[in-house]
């Protein structure tokens, strides 16, 4: 990429982002209340988006070979279980992955 081409690109990701940020705001008012539908997005959405990456998280695993989805099974508990624990999605998250991680460095992944 040209130097033009690379100033071209972050000014349209920066002028993507603002207006994504910027854009409710200005289609929904304080004057006015948020459409039912909106609302039920902002409650509906969180939960298929989190089933939407579990499922693409799983879909390359095979429980007929290898370590039959072993590791995977442990750091999902893992996470669930620090979750349930203590409510902070950045600490069930982070502990999921290194717990998820550490598997495989130790080689639990080609059991």
């Amino acid at each position: 990429m040209t130097l033009t081409q690379q100033i071209i690109t972050i000014g349209l990701c920066v002028l993507g982002t603002m207006a994504t940020r910027f854009l409710p705001f200005l289609v929904f008012s304080d004057k006015k209340p948020t459409p039912k539908f909106i609302l039920y997005l902002g409650k509906a959405l969180p939960s298929a988006i989190f089933g939407m990456l579990v499922i693409y998280c799983l879909k390359n695993v095979t429980i007929t070979g290898g370590s039959h989805g072993l590791p995977e099974l442990i750091a999902i508990s893992v996470t669930v279980g620090l979750h349930l624990w203590r409510r902070q999605m950045l600490l069930s998250i982070a502990g999921g992955t290194v717990c998820y991680m550490l598997l495989l460095q130790l080689g639990f992944s080609g059991l």
